[in-house]
């Protein structure tokens, strides 16, 4: 959200004070600051809960892979051990679709929702604006015929002109006292209507993080049968890869 105000002569007459106009503009930078780390938050968990479905889905798709493989036809070791992480992955994608549920109604709709209300603010800054651009130019209507010859027309046309200013002055320092009162509201409001969609993530994190736990426990409970270290296992896996090296048919001509 930008403010880009009107470019207008200006009355000598100063209506709105300095202090004033630097604590506007200060409450209506902290909004769109707000309204800028709100719109980037929403795009980042978006992009978090997509990217999260991708990882499971991958991992189901590579696990289905690994069950349909031909060893597994002919080794039932290994056909229990990929059946045992298929069910684990099917297991893992479900929660996590859950979970992406569950942060999307709680975090994702809320921060999409809250988005929604800055083009009203936006609007609200507007008309503040275009209201004190007609306070300045009635302004310097008025100023123009006090500085006039104080002939019988030029009075009627200042009476005219000072009729005019009036109700258009009320409603700039209307709309102007009710966003330098609302606006500090409106940003202290954030703390109230975030924390609880950032504690529902947490615990939606928390929930997910528990059950991958206990499915990946259960996982090395079934396919760790011989109970090898990785660094074993990596030996093992090079030993078995230089066998396969010495076969005449893989050796370097």
């Amino acid at each position: 959200m930008s403010w880009i105000p009107f470019k207008i002569g200006q009355p000598k007459k100063q209506i709105v004070s300095k202090t004033v106009e630097r604590d506007f503009e200060r409450e209506y930078e902290k909004l769109q600051k707000l309204e800028d780390q709100t719109k980037k938050l929403h795009k980042d968990m978006k992009k978090s809960t997509e990217a999260d479905l991708a990882m499971s889905k991958a991992a189901v798709k590579i696990s289905a892979d690994l069950l349909s493989n031909p060893l597994c036809e002919q080794d039932q070791a290994f056909l229990e051990s990929m059946t045992a992480l298929d069910t684990a992955m099917k297991r893992m994608d479900a929660f996590n679709q859950e979970k992406v549920n569950q942060i999307q109604k709680t975090v994702i709709d809320p921060l999409k929702k809250y988005s929604g209300v800055f083009p009203s603010l936006n609007m609200a800054v507007k008309r503040r604006e275009q209201a004190l651009q007609d306070y300045k130019r009635l302004q310097s209507k008025v100023e123009k015929y006090e500085e006039k010859e104080k002939t019988g027309p030029v009075m009627v046309k200042l009476c005219q002109a000072k009729d005019e200013l009036r109700p258009v002055k009320d409603e700039f320092e209307a709309k102007n006292k009710q966003l330098l009162d609302e606006m500090p509201k409106f940003y202290q409001s954030r703390i109230d209507y975030f924390q609880p969609s950032f504690e529902a993530l947490i615990r939606a994190q928390v929930v997910y993080f528990t059950e991958m736990y206990k499915i990946f426990s259960q996982l090395t409970d079934q396919i760790d049968q011989a109970g090898l270290t990785d660094e074993q296992r990596q030996k093992e896996t090079e030993a078995k890869l230089s066998e396969l090296r010495s076969l005449s048919i893989v050796a370097d001509d």
